[in-house]
């Protein structure tokens, strides 16, 4: 797969969708329901910013039910991977990564009956 730098940092450029991915990264896949939760903004706002990296090639989805879960695109480059894991050990321990994921740590119902799955 091969995605350009300038899509990359477009994608990372925006907070929602830096915040999203860095989820991801750390969590291997999350329902759409998950990151509304976590990272507390409505489903069509999550919905619109996972289309834009999925058309990135950054995020690959899937279907179970009505529900769609997201997950890091398995056939990122090496460096790719390697900048999200920088940015990630760079900025994780900050605000508002930290409060990300421990509003994703406490949802109460994952996803099983909060997503319907």
């Amino acid at each position: 797969m091969k995605i350009s730098a300038d899509a990359l940092y477009a994608a990372m450029a925006h907070p929602l969708r830096l915040r999203a991915l860095l989820l991801l990264q750390q969590e291997a896949e999350l329902c759409v329901c998950e990151l509304t939760h976590a990272l507390r903004v409505s489903q069509p706002m999550i919905s619109r910013h996972l289309a834009q990296l999925r058309q990135a090639g950054l995020v690959g989805d899937r279907r179970q039910g009505l529900w769609v879960y997201y997950r890091l695109h398995e056939a990122l480059p090496g460096w790719v991977r390697g900048v999200l894991t920088a940015t990630a050990e760079g900025v994780g321990p900050g605000l508002p990564y930290t409060k990300d994921r421990a509003r994703l740590v406490s949802m109460s119902e994952r996803p099983g009956s909060a997503c319907g799955a």
